[in-house]
């Protein structure tokens, strides 16, 4: 090797070197910040699962009966728990709407509008204390009422006062109407001398206090003013009671991440059923929720009742109102009946 060939390649080598070692500070920078992200993004705190609450009695009281249940929820899953908790049926409606609630306890008719429009599933039904899964709707006056049956109270169109809850609520205002006044070609609106809208629990009181004749109720809101006001509650008579109505539903996000959904639903339908001091402490938080035993699997074909309840209360109403021609009414009747196909195939299980 001559000394110029070798000075060419000592050139070459020193030029060759600090392009080496620059890019392997390049890579080496590049793995350090790839592992900084990585370790802020594990740093970040979990999205909270939201827990909808339907008001029963106020909406703090409701969220007091549910809280222990859902601290336990959040400390077994390891991940936060937030509460929607709202003073109207229609509040939470509107929350579920704008997917601002992941899970939710709902009654039959925000479950429907629930599950066929605003992307939920039905997971699990409540189970009262005593096995039933249902509730009775009520009409109630007070004891010392000249109204003793409902022959009384319907003898007298415009005259009562009554007090009933939002259009949504099933024993509030849906099965009264369906299995009272629409059959008999009324509507409570029109049928009463003055309507007011309210929660169950304020409707009672409406009644002990002569504020009205009459008022919707159920019997868990009657088990929970008995509770609260025990001495007004024995003022009260109910003067109808309804069939078994299917109890309310726990629904869950269809958007909700797979294996944070399966720990949720498996944990809330295992509340309440371990044996010795566990489950007796389970249950014990679970009675905080008036008259709840606990949970049972259920999907959504369990809400065809309250499909079916409000398609027989529709046409009830678009047959006795007044239209202003035959072809009105029939095609008022006509998308009744759309709604109640479609509603009905959306309730059936989906291909997995």
């Amino acid at each position: 090797m001559n000394i110029a060939t070798y000075r060419l390649r000592r050139r070459r080598l020193g030029c060759a070197r600090p392009v080496h070692f620059a890019m392997k500070w390049l890579i080496l920078a590049l793995l350090i910040a790839a592992g900084s992200a990585t370790a802020a993004s594990d740093m970040a705190p979990l999205t909270p699962i939201r827990f909808g609450i339907l008001p029963i009695g106020s909406a703090s009281e409701s969220l007091e009966q549910w809280r222990l249940l859902l601290e336990e929820l959040q400390k077994r899953l390891g991940h936060p728990v937030t509460t929607v908790s709202v003073s109207s049926y229609t509040g939470l409606s509107e929350a579920i709407g704008a997917q601002q609630v992941d899970i939710a306890f709902l009654s039959g008719t925000l479950a429907v509008e629930a599950v066929t429009h605003q992307h939920m599933q039905v997971f699990a039904q409540f189970v009262r204390s005593d096995g039933a899964r249902g509730n009775i709707g009520m009409l109630v006056v007070r004891g010392d009422s000249p109204i003793h049956g409902l022959g009384d109270l319907l003898a007298k169109p415009g005259h009562w006062r009554y007090a009933r809850s939002e259009h949504l609520s099933v024993t509030g205002y849906i099965v009264p109407e369906a299995d009272v006044f629409a059959p008999r070609g009324l509507n409570s609106d029109t049928f009463f001398a003055d309507v007011r809208v309210a929660d169950h629990q304020g409707n009672l009181l409406s009644v002990v206090n002569g504020e009205v004749d009459v008022a919707s109720s159920n019997n868990p809101d009657m088990d929970l003013f008995r509770r609260h006001f025990p001495s007004e509650a024995a003022q009260l008579n109910v003067i109808w009671r309804s069939p078994l109505i299917p109890s309310g539903v726990l629904v869950v996000r269809e958007g909700l991440a797979a294996p944070l959904r399966r720990q949720l639903t498996d944990f809330i339908l295992a509340y309440g059923k371990a044996p010795g001091e566990a489950g007796a402490r389970e249950r014990a938080q679970l009675a905080r929720i008036p008259d709840l035993g606990g949970f049972a699997p259920e999907n959504n074909h369990v809400l065809q009742p309250f499909v079916d309840m409000q398609y027989a209360l529709l046409r009830q109403q678009a047959e006795h109102s007044q239209w202003v021609s035959l072809q009105a009414q029939q095609a008022r009747l006509a998308q009744i009946e759309r709604d109640y196909q479609r509603d009905t195939r959306e309730l059936l299980p989906h291909p997995p």
